[in-house]
């Protein structure tokens, strides 16, 4: 287990719990990392390998993404350790939301991320008896089904058209290699197909499709709809699913799992962008090989914040006995993503530093200035380098 005391730093966290139930098995944790611009706001996942430092480390990005999107809500994660295809699956989301009662929904409310859907999202409700404790709720009980209208995997290929864009590469007829054909990775597949782009390679975690004159996509997620990650495997020709990496590509969009992008994909990559569809699939080190390549890369809260704008709507709305329009969320994700990425690009280039440098540079400005007005820092301190 992490040491949380030594972890936290300047700007968080602010709450880590760790709760755990002897009936059902569960255990998980929540970590509320700042809520300078407002209450902790972050998804909810479950997995067989979760960690106390996964968590942290992603709610620390949820507080760089609601200030990089400029939205008031503050970074936060909460996971469950365990099987989320278990059969006793919906026992432990209710355990879970037992023991978070505390905090939930005063400090906390649950979202989905990997390994929950949207009926997960009603067993929290259904348990707390609380409407507002959860967002990402099915339509019929009145809330937007992220996952079904892809809203962040449309934000990723706005994010990749824009930035594209800033680099003077054409998105019509550019190779993308896309690793991940979950929510995220199919959704944005459509898009960027949509507009122009050929996906030449996808992968899930059963394995990957590689066609340098075009994946057939409408195929690919079609048999998606009916077997799941099977579906690449369905499609034929089948590869290992690192080949999506390795892929001779003009776009690389990792929409998967964090720490994918090593120094050693850093160094062979042939793309001249990449767009983190997934939280945290890069690292500093990675990061600094494709700086000195040359090669472009939007950070994972600037390319996939299509999912907390849907949820900050969500969030507006959760007492509410009138639906979110997607329009209006569509609409919003497709401003705030190209704008953002087009800035954090042009930052890196005019100073020299890489993207993840511009975009939380900003983020920080944004964190700090909210700290300072509340008091809780003093005016000019010297940011500590993350």
């Amino acid at each position: 287990m992490t040491d949380m005391l030594a972890a936290m730093d300047e700007w968080g966290p602010e709450k880590g719990v760790c709760v755990s139930d002897q009936r059902t098995g569960m255990r998980g944790v929540l970590v509320i990392d700042n809520t300078a611009r407002g209450m902790g706001k972050g998804g909810t996942r479950m997995s067989p390998t979760l960690t106390v430092e996964e968590v942290a480390r992603l709610a620390r990005t949820m507080t760089w993404k609601w200030a990089a999107v400029d939205l008031f809500y503050g970074g936060a994660k909460a996971g469950i350790l365990g099987d989320p295809n278990g059969a006793d699956k919906e026992q432990v989301l209710r355990a879970f939301a037992r023991a978070l009662a505390n905090e939930v929904p005063a400090e906390y409310v649950f979202g989905l991320d990997m390994g929950l859907a949207e009926g997960d999202a009603a067993i929290f409700i259904d348990e707390l008896r609380d409407r507002g404790a959860a967002v990402g709720l099915p339509r019929a009980l009145g809330g937007v089904p992220y996952d079904k209208l892809g809203v962040t995997g449309f934000g990723v290929a706005e994010a990749t058209d824009a930035a594209a864009e800033a680099i003077g590469l054409p998105l019509n007829g550019a190779r993308v290699a896309i690793q991940g054909f979950g929510a995220v990775g199919q959704a944005a597949a459509e898009r960027l197909d949509e507009l122009g782009a050929t996906i030449v390679a996808v992968s899930t975690a059963l394995g990957a499709v590689h066609e340098p004159n075009g994946v057939d996509i409408a195929r690919l997620a079609s048999l998606r709809t009916e077997v799941g990650d099977e579906c690449v495997r369905e499609y034929g020709g089948v590869k290992p699913a690192d080949a999506a990496l390795a892929a001779d590509t003009d776009i690389l969009v990792p929409a998967a799992r964090e720490d994918v992008v090593d120094e050693k994909v850093a160094n062979a990559t042939s793309a001249k962008l990449i767009v983190e569809g997934a939280n945290l699939p890069t690292n500093p080190s990675s990061r600094d090989v494709l700086h000195k390549r040359e090669v472009a890369v939007v950070p994972d809260f600037i390319a996939n914040c299509g999912g907390i704008i849907a949820a900050a709507h969500s969030m507006d709305a959760r007492y509410s006995a009138l639906p979110v329009e997607p329009e209006a969320i569509f609409s919003m994700i497709s401003t705030k993503v190209r704008a953002n990425a087009a800035t954090v690009l042009a930052e890196s280039a005019t100073r020299e530093i890489t993207p993840h440098e511009a975009a939380t540079g900003l983020a920080h400005e944004r964190v700090r200035t909210a700290m300072e007005l509340r008091g809780q820092r003093p005016v000019n301190v010297t940011e500590v380098q993350l």
